[in-house]
């Protein structure tokens, strides 16, 4: 028998570009009645990236309008929200969100952080109608596929901004060089090195991070080889640059 989790990493892989498909593989993983990936907070714009039905949408929107809910707390955490039994013994209570959702059929909310490193990306929101548990396993594989939906959502949002750019009369005509040059691979290397993360998913950072702030991925780099611009973890606070 294959194994669940392969299927679903595999199956999450192959929406690249496709990205409004995310929630499929996680719902057939899950007990779940509905799901949604979302970005949201600093770094990415308020959107729902992709969502299995009007309740999953819905909620997203209820959260993004009322600056809380279980997204907005597995981000600033980046730890899952776990509430199995929403109605009668919430572990959180969110004034606004909770009312709002009081005629709404729902049982269980869940909800795990997307982030890539330093990089705080949004949030895959769950519900079911009934109280549920999820499992420790359940937990477990949710949260490391959330790594390989953060890779997905934040390269869709940056090919995106790429595609403004060579469509718009300001485009780089050097824009395709950036990610050959020594400099990029010597950064991400540092990276890597900083965050204990592989070598894509520390590129990745780089490049998102340069998305971020407006900058090129080859002026980060810079600021990463002349140790201007750190993403190492001190004292729970991520090294910034001073530029």
């Amino acid at each position: 028998m294959p194994d669940r989790f392969a299927v679903a990493e595999e199956a999450l892989a192959a929406c690249a570009g496709q990205e409004s498909r995310l929630y499929e593989p996680l719902l057939a993983l899950l007990p779940a009645d509905g799901l949604s990936i979302s970005t949201f907070g600093d770094f990415l714009a308020a959107e729902t990236i992709s969502a299995s039905d009007a309740q999953s949408f819905r909620l997203d929107e209820l959260q993004f309008d009322l600056g809380e809910g279980p997204c907005w707390d597995a981000l600033a955490t980046s730890a899952p929200v776990i509430e199995p039994n929403i109605r009668e013994r919430p572990n959180r209570v969110w004034p606004a969100f909770s009312k709002a959702i009081v005629a709404d059929d729902l049982g269980a909310l869940f909800a795990f952080p997307l982030v890539l490193g330093p990089l705080r990306i949004g949030a895959i929101d769950i519900y079911t109608t009934r109280p549920t548990y999820l499992s420790e396993l359940d937990i477990r594989q949710v949260s490391g596929l959330a790594t390989v939906v953060s890779r997905l959502v934040l390269s869709r949002a940056i090919r995106l901004t790429d595609s403004d750019m060579v469509s718009g009369t300001n485009a780089d005509p050097d824009a395709r060089n950036q990610f050959s040059r020594r400099e990029v691979h010597q950064a991400t290397g540092m990276v890597l090195a900083q965050l204990r993360i592989p070598a894509r998913d520390a590129r990745l950072v780089i490049q998102g991070h340069a998305f971020a702030v407006g900058r090129s991925m080859q002026e980060i780099a810079e600021q990463i080889i002349d140790r201007r611009l750190s993403f190492a973890v001190s004292e729970n606070q991520i090294e910034g640059s001073h530029d």
